[in-house]
């Protein structure tokens, strides 16, 4: 598939991006610093900011789906869905955050008094993301949720799919950024969760 990924650089977006070429995807790689982006098979970096809507449509067109891993508080989520939207491709994953994911029926872990105050700006954007795209009817959108612990480790291909309900074990609630993105190259393949939020975690 031709998949445009915007992030590339980031900590999850840099998984993502291996993942893919190692599948044998052929890669847009958009940063604002193309430099930082790995040279791996099938890639092709591109400079490219989401503030930047036109640059970024002409970025976006003729590609299979478009991945979008930034920042939420920093990004303008009406103007990002729409620049897809604008794009013609209609296949559109996010890498969400976990603050929405429910711990019992109708409580949020964001909501919870022991969540972390330093992250919780960060997990009400993607939250609002999340309900923007709910609304969403025009792309084939997925919203995939890490479990509460998002961290660089091992690709391990062991880990549990969820719905909208905070996966955890007997360690906690995990996901490392390389088997987050063996689920993410999973559903881009094999799609599963149209217009839908799912997570997974060990």
């Amino acid at each position: 598939m031709k998949i445009a990924l915007i992030g590339a650089s980031g900590n999850a977006g840099s998984r993502i991006l291996r993942e893919l070429s190692d599948r044998g995807h052929a890669v847009t790689a958009i940063a604002r610093t193309p430099e930082r982006i790995a040279t791996l098979p099938g890639v092709t970096p591109v400079a490219g900011d989401v503030s930047d809507t036109a640059a970024l449509v002409e970025t976006l067109r003729r590609h299979d789906a478009v991945i979008s891993s930034v920042h939420f508080l920093t990004t303008d989520a009406q103007g990002l869905i729409g620049t897809v939207r604008a794009s013609g491709v209609t296949r559109y994953l996010v890498v969400g955050g976990a603050g929405s994911l429910e711990i019992a029926p109708g409580q949020r872990l964001i909501d919870q008094p022991d969540f972390p105050e330093a992250y919780k700006a960060e997990a009400r954007a993607g939250a609002t993301f999340l309900d923007l795209l709910r609304g969403v009817d025009d792309l084939e959108w997925t919203f995939l949720s890490p479990s509460a612990m998002f961290v660089p480790g091992e690709r391990t291909g062991r880990f549990r799919l969820g719905i909208d309900r905070l996966l955890t074990n007997d360690q906690g609630s995990r996901i490392s950024f390389e088997d987050y993105a063996i689920a993410l190259a999973d559903e881009i393949e094999q799609p599963r969760h149209i217009r839908q939020r799912f997570t997974a975690g060990y």
